[in-house]
């Protein structure tokens, strides 16, 4: 064999190795494999929640478990992590109007462990609301809010302007007075 054919034949052994899956009994996945690939196809992924240097230090994750629609439960993922007080840290939950907060709107966090609570909002209009998430820890507070779009959004405003330069090089939209 020359160097070329050396080279191929490495490549061909790689590629098949990355194709193979361990194999349990009878030539199916490996159950860890499977269960592995199941949750990555139905979780979606967290989304972080912004920080504010003067909050209360509580690091806030959500994600939405279904795409909300009028009357039916959405369940919305919370998973909070940095709680450093001793005494834990209280979670405070509302909801905008034309949406509606069910089972309990308080939670307790404790000290030094990542917490995960399911809430479940109802949407009673289409647009947008918020479900609200107030965060106390040592005296700071933190609030979030995450949005909940029922139904499809709102159509962007279209500009009846012209878009225009000034002498400056600024641009600036004109539109007629009606």
């Amino acid at each position: 064999m020359n160097i070329r054919s050396n080279s191929m034949m490495a490549i061909v052994c790689l590629a098949l190795a990355t194709l193979s899956v361990p194999a349990g009994a009878g030539g199916e996945p490996a159950p860890h494999v499977a269960k592995h690939q199941a949750s990555q196809r139905h979780a979606a992924p967290l989304t972080t929640a912004p920080q504010k240097p003067n909050g209360a230090g509580v690091k806030l994750r959500y994600r939405m478990d279904a795409t909300p629609q009028l009357g039916r439960a959405t369940p919305v993922v919370l998973q909070f992590d940095g709680v450093t007080e001793t005494d834990g840290a209280t979670v405070r939950l509302s909801a905008d109007s034309g949406l509606t907060l069910q089972g309990n709107s308080t939670l307790t966090l404790p000290a030094g462990k990542r917490t995960t609570a399911t809430v479940v909002v109802v949407s009673e209009a289409e647009g947008l609301a918020y479900l609200n998430v107030f965060i106390n820890q040592g005296g700071a507070s933190s609030a979030v809010s995450i949005p909940v779009q029922t139904g499809t959004a709102a159509p962007a405003l279209k500009s009846s302007g012209e878009m225009k330069s000034t002498p400056d090089g600024d641009s600036i939209i004109t539109m007629p007075v009606k």
